[in-house]
């Protein structure tokens, strides 16, 4: 690898890693999806989760929680959050960003989530019946379930690492 200049990622999944799970576990919704991720209809599906980017020395203050939420029919991410600390207000703020964009549908909307605490909140739930959205969730430690939006965060995740060790070649 090394004739070719190709570096490899270890990533060390004991170092503090963010867990949407810890928290109370009550309110969980089924899964709607199933994991049909193809639809030919704007805003039918969307998906959204949270992921945590590290930064600078790597440290605990040096991350940020990114959570995205993202068209099935054209595979855009039609809002999102960049926020310092993955609280539920950050998540409702970009769904609202997403009524704010949907067009008038003559079909429910379905938002799909993993079961992280921030999902599972009253706030958000009563969001999305107040704008008459199914919420569907990914079953418990499925990540296959959410594998669009899973993708999405590895692609970035990867794309981001492949820029930063570049400029530190450079």
């Amino acid at each position: 690898m090394k004739e070719h200049n190709l570096l490899s990622k270890k990533y060390n999944r004991r170092a503090g890693k963010y867990d949407s799970s810890k928290g109370p576990q009550n309110k969980k919704a089924k899964n709607r999806l199933h994991q049909k991720f193809i639809t030919d209809r704007p805003y039918q599906k969307v998906v959204t989760d949270i992921s945590e980017f590290r930064y600078g020395n790597r440290t605990i203050n040096d991350r940020v929680y990114l959570s995205p939420f993202k068209d099935l029919c054209s595979g855009e991410i039609i809002s999102y959050t960049i926020t310092d600390r993955p609280l539920t207000k950050y998540v409702i703020q970009g769904l609202r960003e997403v009524f704010k964009a949907r067009p008038k549908l003559r079909y429910r909307m379905t938002v799909h989530s993993d079961q992280g605490i921030q999902y599972q909140s009253n706030t958000y739930r009563h969001e999305l019946r107040k704008h008459n959205v199914f919420q569907s969730m990914s079953r418990r430690a499925t990540c296959h379930d959410n594998a669009a939006m899973e993708s999405f965060f590895h692609t970035m995740k990867v794309t981001i690492t492949h820029i930063t060790l570049k400029q530190r070649k450079n």
